[in-house]
């Protein structure tokens, strides 16, 4: 797993803790990943306001879609 702030999300103090949050959130996630998968996640700068709530809908969400992307072959359950 990577995550990408970019200094467009805010000062170094708001971007550690949007990737803090996001890396927390992500952890608790890594079996939805498919096998052998990896995850990049690129934090936007509205991601800055985002509530820790906001963030798990959003990488619910974008994980969701890779699910359902991935062939039956490479879906773990």
């Amino acid at each position: 797993m990577g995550f990408v702030v970019s200094k467009a999300v805010g000062p170094a103090v708001t971007r550690n803790l949007v990737k803090r949050r996001l890396r927390h959130l992500a952890r608790a996630r890594t079996d939805a990943l498919p096998v052998r998968g990896m995850l990049v996640v690129r934090a936007l700068p509205a991601s800055a306001d985002a509530s820790y709530h906001d963030l798990a809908r959003e990488l619910d969400r974008c994980l969701a879609k890779l699910d359902a992307a991935a062939p039956r072959a490479e879906r773990v359950r």
